[in-house]
């Protein structure tokens, strides 16, 4: 017992310093950021802008999100207890922090990688790049700073009151994330439609042009949807997969503490190869999708080293060879560990294939756009649906190697390996609202046109490096939901063991099960696009009233009212996100009573387990599907602008531009809100069962 309490406490201190060294790494990297020149008043004045307006919104978002918040938690304190009334509130919190400290950095980033452009490429890449590792690495270390309390009690006294938290805490994460992405995509793919339906292609005025009404605004929801939106996204799934981890181990071996520390360890560990990772890279050549990726890969070959030799220490330990050396080898587990890092850097090839210019789906693309629109619409519906075939034979590829090799466990922990690069990945997303809104702002305030050349090509490898981002957190959520829904069984297991449940296709609660779980995905995307129709809607008519009322702004001697706009799409998004966001956390609710209604309670938490399953079925496709597709219009429209088919003006040129006003919603609202959706109907069915079982008690 003592060699055990003595490995606890390494363990314990290697989990606390990590969040530490992410948290002061973040912070370090944030005063670097803030110490940068801003540029002229005119730059400032603009920058002001853009952060009042996502300084107004967010505040607007977390009034909203704070009171659905205290009225979750509340119902949890009353129907299970206030350790999970505490989870929920800690995950919340801690979301809400990430996502708004990221947005905080990233508005000001912008102006300053404006600025640093004055002095070349380098600069300016080294400023954005340094300033989406701010929330790459806080994301991280907050997770992991929310975690460890409650690791550590449920590793003290294996405890079920601290797994109970420990889903709670994953419950409050996923639905500050609904909100937040799905609230951000809406505001910020609305500003995008109206003003480029408007701006674009009836006014014939340039992107960013500093006389479109709507161009703060665009601006703005690049940082609410993009930093804001993506930042409380992946910390979710970040915790939701260490939780899930966490729950299989105790499945596995209920006490043993061994199955909860190991997944903990990965995270800690890989976080100082994530750091490395960033530090050491410098731009070369002027290659910058080359040097992200070299970023990418050294971390991931960190931290394939770094759990190599954190394993082999902890097989050795007393509390380590007791437990997981009875079960895996440390063959085994590196194996296991190897699969989730192949598998993040295969989603990151394909996704780039599907959504970069230089490859044939999005020139495949551009190449429609010559015989009009509805050929342009075509051609990017076709790309998305085949954007799902090779990235879901990669995850059943990795689920059944991780499966083969380590059982549950095993696929548990390629999961969590697939994560341990989230700090990057994070970094790759955040770097491409930074560089897209230091291109406006070089726009606006009339800066150089050498200068708005090197914006323009940090920019252009941000739309790729969005989409990839995308497709790593739906790919990661693929594999989350099924170690989710494996803690869901054995969870039905644990509070009802005297049930006989099984899932059986002939059994027609489960078919209707899979049915309204694979319907939910498309019923949601559906509110998602015409909330973002609705916005935008509003947005056009704004900008046309204040064309039509003050001709003169066209003319460049009259002032655009850029705040209205903002103010609309404040409202708006705020009004339209609240149904959507609610839906995933009430539909298995409402269904599990429905079911248990006209049959009983051991059917309804089967037919539940089959929603579950359709959820994350139609979900993982549609995500999929949507991000990519979205991705190849918008980059079709960018081929374009560059010169081919005729370059700005063309036929070829407005057809990708309706292209990219459909696939607006696609990548930035719809598809990638679907990837909490999934992760959130899996947690609340979890909580489901333990207040009924609680109930019933």
């Amino acid at each position: 017992m003592e060699y055990q309490f003595c490995d606890r406490i390494i363990w314990g201190s290697v989990i606390g310093a990590a969040a530490l060294v992410c948290i002061l790494f973040s912070t370090a990297l944030a005063m670097w950021v803030m110490r940068q020149p801003q540029g002229s008043s005119a730059m400032k004045k603009i920058a002001t802008a853009i952060q009042e307006g996502a300084q107004a919104y967010l505040k607007k978002q977390y009034s909203i999100i704070a009171v659905v918040g205290v009225i979750a938690a509340f119902l949890l304190e009353y129907c299970a207890g206030w350790h999970m009334a505490l989870g929920f509130t800690l995950g919340a919190v801690l979301s809400g922090v990430a996502g708004f400290v990221g947005m905080h950095v990233s508005v000001r980033a912008n102006v300053r990688t404006a600025q640093a452009a004055t002095k070349g490429i380098e600069p300016a890449f080294k400023v954005a790049f340094y300033s989406g590792a701010v929330t790459g690495f806080l994301v991280k270390g907050l997770a992991l700073l929310g975690l460890f309390p409650i690791l550590w009690w449920l590793v003290s006294e294996g405890s079920r009151t601290a797994v109970e938290t420990l889903v709670a805490l994953s419950f409050g994460a996923s639905l500050i994330s609904i909100f937040a992405r799905l609230g951000g995509g809406i505001f910020t793919k609305g500003a995008d439609v109206g003003a480029d339906l408007v701006g674009k292609i009836e006014s014939k005025i340039p992107e960013d042009d500093p006389r479109n009404p709507a161009v703060i605004a665009d601006n703005v929801g690049d940082n609410v949807g993009d930093c804001a939106g993506m930042a409380a996204d992946l910390f979710e799934t970040y915790v939701v997969t260490i939780v899930a981890n966490v729950l299989i181990g105790c499945a596995i071996n209920v006490g043993s503490e061994a199955f909860i520390m190991y997944p903990a360890l990965i995270a800690a560990v890989t976080s100082v190869a994530s750091i490395i990772g960033v530090l050491v890279v410098r731009l070369r050549d002027q290659n910058i999708m080359k040097t992200l990726y070299t970023s990418l890969l050294i971390s991931a070959a960190l931290s394939t080293l770094f759990i190599f030799l954190a394993t082999q220490w902890f097989t050795q330990t007393e509390v380590g060879m007791m437990a997981i050396g009875e079960h895996f080898s440390l063959r085994i587990l590196i194996g296991c560990a190897g699969v989730g890092i192949l598998l993040t850097l295969g989603l990151v090839w394909i996704t780039e294939y599907y959504t970069s210019c230089s490859f044939k789906p999005v020139r495949s693309i551009g190449d429609a756009s010559q015989k009009g629109h509805a050929t342009n619409i075509i051609q990017g519906l076709a790309v998305s649906f085949e954007a799902t075939v090779v990235p879901t034979i990669m995850i059943c590829a990795a689920i059944l190697t991780a499966y083969l090799v380590g059982g549950l466990y095993g696929l548990a922990i390629a999961a969590t390996t697939m994560l341990s690069l989230s700090a990057v990945v994070i970094t790759l997303d955040a770097y491409g609202p930074i560089t897209d809104n230091a291109g406006g702002i070089a726009e606006m305030s009339h800066m150089d046109s050498k200068v708005r050349k090197i914006t323009d090509q940090l920019d252009a490898v941000g739309n790729t490096t969005k989409a990839v981002t995308k497709g790593y957190a739906i790919g990661s959520a693929a594999l989350a939901a099924l170690v989710i829904f494996a803690v869901y069984v054995e969870d039905l297991s644990y509070y009802f063991p005297k049930s006989c449940l099984t899932f059986s296709l002939t059994d027609p609660f489960v078919i209707v099960g899979l049915l309204v779980g694979g319907m939910l995905p498309f019923f949601f995307a559906g509110l998602s696009m015409t909330a973002v129709g609705r916005v935008g809607g509003r947005v056009v008519e704004e900008v046309r009233r204040q064309f039509r009322e003050k001709p003169g702004i066209l003319t460049g001697k009259d002032l655009p009212d850029y705040g209205k706009s903002v103010t609309i799409l404040t409202q708006s998004a705020i009004q339209e996100m609240v149904f959507p966001s609610l839906l995933p956390v009430l539909t298995p609710i409402v269904f599990f009573h429905i079911i248990q209604l006209v049959s009983n309670t051991r059917v309804a938490f089967i037919s539940l387990g089959a929603l579950i399953l359709g959820v994350t079925l139609t979900g993982l496709f549609l995500a999929l599907s949507m991000t990519s597709g979205g991705g190849a219009w918008d980059n079709a429209k960018k081929f374009i602008e560059d010169g081919a088919y005729g370059g700005k003006g063309s036929v070829a040129h407005e057809a990708s531009i309706t292209g990219d006003t459909v696939g607006d919603p696609y990548k930035d609202t719809a598809g990638p809100a679907i990837n909490p959706m999934i992760k959130i109907v899996n947690i609340v069915a979890i909580i489901l069962l333990m207040v009924v079982y609680k109930m019933q008690c």
